[in-house]
């Protein structure tokens, strides 16, 4: 077994629980090698399918020719596999029959399995070899609609390989060759539980995302679960792997570290090396709270003068001022890609959760501390401005926002109102709900849709390629064109003001859909009227202009005004920078790009990082808002690769 060395033993007598089960015996002895005080609780035993029809059924139409694609999971499940075909149809027939198929191997075990046992045309997934990477190498090989697909399984079922899997047109067979059970010795397992619960255990890892499910099922038996979440929130948890820590997120269990490797080495050596830093800061952080009713809370007026809260990296960073670390904040930082987001919508419609302030208040913080980013944005939505201007606003399941009374002509024009800000008053209530809520150093950003952007959606009555409606409007009738615009920019300014009031230390002015315009068409009919709503915004307070495909209108942008100018991923930053001069900017990573490994997540950011030059004014973002099914783990290893590469 590898040794460590002795610059790896970083844990310094920290109490490290470690619920392997196969290779406890190796994590014991690594632990060790790495300062730690080890308590081992095996949560886990493997347990084969008994009279396992549909292993033998598989092999049917394997022999038959009708499977074309393998996928094998694991090594233990690859040759658990073999073992029950053996037991009806000979090895040489088998490795024949195998051999007419495409055989893909998620990682080196299987493939070394599969070697083994004497095949040898086999394609690897990449690392981190999740069910990501898996889609991704059938994507880049020939289609496979209309293809039988065969998925070794092991344990229980991988539902997001399966559903990609069929969404690409794919007839699925699952092949499960054993279950998963607890030990037979649950002792370690409860002394091990004990120990989280009762503050004795200082780092925890999790090598299996199975063994979550086994670890959590036994402290429901137990009657445990609830006091064991809690207290996993005052240790470090360490998960080995993407795969790992996406099951963390699902149970709402936050994951601290994850290795660039998802090796069982690495986990400990990253442990280890930062296992002691993030446990002072977990155990002496205000923030770190069971829930938003139980918040000690400053009165609003004093919060709102903390020096504190303006010296803050961000607020300094929106002033062009040196910080000794670039801030990082994320638009849809809030969203559907948290777990505890999707219950809560199961719960509560979009808009209820927009228009319920203790709800919108809980969500906003939750994304802070859960990520720990350097500003907070009031969750809530730009087209909210709209009803009280007289439209009728839907979220449609699975359409997005559509408006049943669009605006087209001169009288429905007319006929709007300009928005009274006492009509968003829950949008208020949620400013100052949250800015109470949110530590001293965290500012709040406030945020609304731009001119352009908001009469888009008025006239084309839902998402647009080519806003033709809009630019009919635009280019037939100035006047009335004019007309909408100011209404909206009226209402804007109201309802901006009456954010920065309620608590707000900055807003963002979302002009999303103006990158469908050329330059000369943005000057003439929408220069003027974003111009009109940023000056007329409460003097000192920080104004971030974003726009997405804006890579032409940069320039008229800053002329129009803000304090930053936010960049979309599809222009170079330091080039952007250039062409922009003397004013801060925010961005600008691919939002995709947290769908990759989190090492290549930090290349990436470091890409950024090294174009801003440590120039002030920068503040980290992605380019437009966090996709939907993107791993939490991702996105927190992006917040602390920022900090970390950005110290100064």
């Amino acid at each position: 077994m590898t040794r460590l060395s002795s610059e790896t033993k970083g844990f310094k007598g920290l109490r490290v629980v470690s619920f392997e089960s196969r290779r406890h015996e190796q994590m014991e002895d690594l632990i060790k090698q790495s300062g730690g005080q080890p308590l081992m609780a095996p949560a886990m035993q493997e347990v084969p399918v008994g009279e396992n029809q549909e292993a033998l059924a598989f092999g049917n139409r394997l022999l038959a020719g009708d499977i074309d694609i393998v996928i094998f999971l694991t090594g233990v499940g690859t040759r658990a596999l073999f073992d029950i075909l053996e037991t009806r149809i000979s090895r040489a027939d088998l490795v024949k029959a195998f051999s007419k198929t495409r055989l893909i191997a998620r990682g080196p075990k299987p493939f070394t399995a599969l070697r083994e046992l004497g095949l040898s045309s086999i394609d690897t997934v990449n690392e981190p070899a999740t069910w990501h990477e898996v889609l991704s190498m059938l994507d880049h090989r020939d289609p496979i609609r209309g293809k039988t697909v065969a998925v070794q399984e092991y344990g229980s079922t991988n539902k997001e390989l399966i559903e990609g899997l069929v969404e690409r047109g794919a007839r699925v067979i699952r092949v499960p060759v054993y279950r998963w059970t607890l030990p037979e010795n649950r002792e370690p397992l409860r002394r091990a539980l004990q120990a989280v619960i009762g503050g004795e255990a200082d780092v925890v890892l999790f090598t299996n995302s199975n063994q979550i499910n086994q670890v959590l099922r036994f402290a429901q038996e137990e009657g445990l679960e609830k006091k064991f979440r809690q207290a996993l929130a005052h240790t470090v948890v360490a998960s080995v792997g993407p795969i790992c820590t996406q099951f963390l997120d699902e149970y709402g269990v936050p994951v601290d570290i994850e290795p660039e490797q998802p090796r069982m080495h690495d986990l400990v050596v990253e442990a280890s090396r930062k296992g002691a830093a993030i446990l002072e800061k977990k155990r002496t952080q205000s923030s770190v709270r069971p829930g938003l009713k139980t918040l000690q809370v400053a009165p609003l007026d004093l919060v709102q003068r903390s020096d504190t809260l303006q010296d803050s990296t961000f607020m300094k960073a929106c002033r062009c001022e040196t910080t000794s670390y670039t801030p990082i904040w994320l638009m849809r930082q809030a969203g559907r890609y948290m777990k505890e987001y999707r219950d809560m919508r199961e719960r509560h419609s979009f808009l209820d959760l927009c228009k319920d302030s203790d709800l919108a208040t809980e969500v906003s913080v939750y994304a802070v501390e859960r990520l720990g980013v350097d500003a907070a944005i009031i969750f809530s939505d730009i087209l909210l401005l709209l009803e009280p201007m007289g439209l009728s606003l839907e979220y449609a399941q699975g359409d997005g926002p559509v408006i049943h009374n669009p605006v087209r002509t001169i009288a429905d024009v007319h006929a709007l109102r300009v928005a009274e800000a006492e009509s968003l008053r829950f949008v208020y209530e949620a400013i100052h709900k949250t800015r109470r809520a949110l530590p001293p150093t965290v500012p709040l950003i406030g945020f609304a849709g731009a001119p352009f952007t908001l009469a888009s959606y008025m006239i084309e009555g839902r998402g647009s390629r080519n806003y033709i409606h809009t630019k009919a409007l635009m280019y037939q009738d100035r006047t009335t064109w004019d007309h909408l615009m100011q209404k909206i920019s009226d209402g804007l300014v109201a309802y901006l003001n009456s954010q920065i009031a309620a608590g707000a230390q900055a807003v963002q002015l979302f002009d999303s859909w103006v990158g469908c315009l050329s330059p000369a068409d943005y000057r003439q009919y929408v220069l003027p009227h974003s111009q009109s709503v940023i000056g007329r915004l409460t003097p000192g307070t920080p104004v971030i202009h974003f726009g997405t495909q804006t890579g032409t209108l940069l320039e008229l942008m800053k002329e129009a005004g803000g304090d930053v100018i936010g960049l979309d991923w599809r222009v170079e930053l330091d080039d952007a920078w250039k062409r922009l001069g003397s004013v801060a900017v925010q961005g600008n990573l691919d939002p995709a790009a947290l769908f990759a490994p989190p090492a290549q997540i930090r290349r990436q950011a470091k890409s950024i990082l090294d174009k801003a030059g440590g120039r002030p004014g920068h503040i980290f973002n992605l380019g437009h808002g966090i996709l939907p099914n993107t791993p939490v783990g991702h996105v927190k290893a992006l917040v602390d690769a920022v900090h970390e590469l950005s110290h100064r």
